[in-house]
């Protein structure tokens, strides 16, 4: 399997949709919102930028199988199978903020091979590949070189639905904005993670994510240099979906923190 060609047709395809997603912003209004659950909120943007995804994925791998944010076609095979969000950060894009992109990823079993995420309105790709360097626009990048949390500009997410730790999360956002340059919240995991392996952030942490938000930003991550866990400072970061993804300088103190209020 040839991952550098099929990664660059994937980017294609991210932009294709992109432009379907930033065409439909122009017109977009309250009315279209459904609601999936608590604060949880779909649009038929989501849903029809999900289906030409897939669509235009089945012709490079016809075998592969699909988990989707959306679920309009999941169906999930014994090898290859896609990891998309169409849209991450609709609730940005339902409330007319610029901030929100395509994720698509490919896992061959259970190990991440492709990553894609498209930032739409800014029209930024970032893309990689197993064995591959980390690229942003054809151009290649690399996690900062920030030696210390006090140097560093950090990124997370707020819980939106799921408030059961957010005590725990309070306290830690205390402790962390106390001992970097300032927390970021996009509100897009997938941007996050982006930002993260093109050096705009040292760091990023979140809980309670699905493996669509993060997986194409995972593996970007990695190619650009930088290092991934879970809360617990494993590699199951795809499968618990509390995530930590750093410079790999600051890796040990960040991690430190978390697990002081996440045991």
């Amino acid at each position: 399997m040839n991952y550098e060609s099929i990664c660059l047709q994937v980017t294609e395809i991210a932009k294709q949709t992109g432009q379907f997603i930033r065409s439909e912003a122009r017109n977009f209004t309250a009315e279209k919102i459904e609601y999936k659950g608590l604060n949880d909120m779909v649009s038929y943007v989501d849903k029809t930028a999900e289906e030409r995804i897939i669509a235009a994925l089945r012709h490079i791998i016809p075998e592969a199988g699909f988990i989707g944010e959306e679920n309009t076609n999941n169906k999930m095979a014994e090898t290859y199978n896609w990891i998309i969000d169409p849209l991450d950060g609709t609730t940005n894009f339902i409330h007319g903020i610029p901030t929100y992109a395509v994720s698509i990823a490919l896992k061959m079993n259970n190990e991440l091979v492709i990553g894609v995420v498209y930032e739409v309105e800014r029209d930024e790709c970032f893309y990689a590949w197993q064995g591959s360097k980390a690229y942003l626009n054809g151009k290649e990048i690399h996690v900062s070189d920030n030696p210390t949390l006090e140097k560093s500009l950090i990124a997370t997410g707020f819980p939106y639905y799921d408030f059961k730790r957010q005590q725990n999360y309070m306290a830690l956002f205390n402790e962390v904005m106390q001992k970097c340059h300032g927390l970021r919240r996009i509100g897009a995991a997938a941007v996050d993670l982006a930002y993260t392996a093109c050096g705009r952030f040292d760091a990023y942490f979140e809980y309670n994510l699905k493996p669509w938000d993060i997986a194409a930003g995972i593996l970007i991550v990695k190619q650009a240099g930088g290092q991934v866990f879970d809360f617990d400072g494993g590699d199951n970061a795809l499968t618990t979906c509390d995530i930590i993804a750093t410079n790999g300088k600051v890796s040990v103190e960040l991690m430190q923190i978390i697990k002081k209020h996440f045991n």
